[in-house]
């Protein structure tokens, strides 16, 4: 069974919350359950990330700034900040730390209650260290 990891990661990096979806879930679900918890006044994504009314419209209505690149095929271009956006390293630095845990990367457990379980405790351990 393929699934997807959605997290919500801190300006250092370390995580702060977590979906798990099926594997053919696009990302805007993650954004759908994520987004309304952010704390943050700014969010780092990739273009996938590139909605208008589900990500970028309410977040500006929340008074937040979303710094993603527009897509390639988008009618109307947008300006975002490219150099705040590199720092959006962090968030796939952290993905690499979860996946060095053999269980996650594998996706050892069966259930999705138990892998998430594992997530919650690796990360945990990635956040301490």
């Amino acid at each position: 069974m393929s699934t997807k990891i959605h997290a919500l990661v801190d300006a250092l990096g370390n995580p702060l919350a977590f979906l798990l979806t099926p594997g053919q879930t696009h990302d805007l679900a993650g954004a759908d359950a994520l987004l309304p918890q952010m704390e943050a006044d700014t969010l780092l994504a990739d273009k996938a990330f590139d909605a208008d009314a589900r990500v970028i419209e309410p977040l500006a209505r929340a008074g937040k700034t979303a710094v993603i690149p527009p897509k390639s095929n988008r009618k109307t271009s947008r300006a975002y900040d490219r150099e705040l956006y590199k720092d959006r390293h962090l968030i796939e630095n952290f993905f690499c730390k979860l996946k060095q845990f053999r269980a996650i990367a594998t996706r050892y457990d069966k259930t999705a209650r138990n892998f998430l379980a594992a997530i919650h405790l690796a990360a945990a351990t990635i956040w301490l260290n």
